[in-house]
């Protein structure tokens, strides 16, 4: 996710890092048990990744990530407490203690990976901007926009993005600026431009929100990278590992087939691979400060990937994205995990 606020952020998390990292480290995971929760950074709501239902539950993408994680270490995915974090204060939230782990639509890039003091995880969602447009103006690719207003935030790096897209494709434009996310959605879906522009997943969340949802469609391009994923501080390896490998626990688990419904049942399966994952045989859970059976009980209590994916905004949510590049390695995607031996 973009933001104007990203030297702001840098600046101001650098100060509170100089004061706080040495104070948290190798210490996270005795904390978070004898705190008896454990404390995830979130979004402020948005549909398929971190969103409060009517009942005033958390729900998405990062919100199973977050229980998996509860999940791992208690045998428990409601001991987990969110924390929902704008994105001007998510990485000082990150820096000072106030979470223990962050997950919220945060792209992982170079200078919030060597600068602000955190190490990013696996990506969980390969994300990108993209376009969306009126079905009505009969235009089926953004290399067809030529001549069109488009709506944008400002000073963000969507902004520069559409600029060099245009710019590299000769394709003339009229960007329509606001300052804010929902001015620009309401500006696009009013009729004020022809086209509006942001990372895919928030195309295809905000889609939900407009008067006639159905009336508008993704166009296909994708322009840039947004790797999606997790993040913790520097100076705790054992937390770093536990939260890459629950995450690729939960890939695994997919690709061998261990579902949410027969995990117990695979518990008697003699396949080497599901044997190690599910802690049956040999000693990784405790190589990351957890039981064996940690894995097992992420699949049990939240379910593998795919599971999580098509639930939250893949077939069996209201986004119906495609798995596209977050399928996994083997069937054409960039999800991939290392071997658990």
């Amino acid at each position: 996710m973009k933001t104007t606020v990203i030297a702001g952020a840098l600046a101001t998390g650098m100060v509170a890092l100089a004061f706080s990292a040495p104070a948290f480290a190798q210490a996270t995971l005795a904390q978070v048990k004898q705190r008896g929760e454990f404390r995830c950074g979130i979004g402020t709501g948005l549909a398929g990744f971190n969103v409060q239902n009517d009942k005033g539950v958390w729900e998405g993408l990062d919100v199973d990530f977050c229980r998996a994680i509860s999940a791992a270490i208690f045998n428990d995915p409601l001991k987990v407490k969110f924390i929902s974090l704008s994105a001007k204060d998510r990485f000082t939230a990150l820096q000072s203690g106030e979470v223990d782990m962050l997950v919220r639509n945060t792209t992982w890039t170079m200078s919030r990976d060597t600068q602000l003091g955190l190490n990013f995880g696996p990506v969980n969602y390969y994300d990108g901007q993209g376009f969306m447009v009126k079905k009505k103006l009969g235009v089926n690719s953004a290399l067809k926009l030529d001549g069109a207003s488009v709506c944008v935030q400002q000073g963000t790096t969507t902004e520069l993005n559409l600029a060099d897209y245009f710019r590299a494709n000769k394709i003339k434009y009229e960007s329509v600026v606001f300052a804010d996310n929902d001015a620009t959605i309401k500006a696009y879906d009013s009729g004020r431009c022809d086209a509006f522009t942001t990372d895919a997943s928030g195309l295809y969340a905000e889609r939900l929100k407009m008067n006639n949802p159905d009336e508008n469609i993704v166009l296909p391009e994708i322009i840039s990278k947004e790797p999606l994923g997790p993040s913790v501080r520097h100076g705790d390896d054992q937390w770093f590992d536990i939260m890459k490998w629950v995450h690729y626990a939960m890939l695994t688990a997919e690709e061998l087939g261990v579902t949410q419904a027969n995990v117990d049942q695979m518990l008697k399966s003699e396949n080497p691979e599901i044997k190690r994952l599910l802690g049956t045989e040999g000693k990784f859970g405790e190589t990351v400060g957890l039981t064996n059976d940690w894995a097992y009980r992420v699949i049990k209590l939240v379910g593998n990937y795919g599971e999580t994916f098509e639930k939250n905004v893949g077939s069996g949510s209201r986004l119906k994205i495609a798995r596209g590049i977050n399928a996994l390695w083997n069937k054409g995607g960039l999800q991939y995990a290392p071997p658990i031996r």
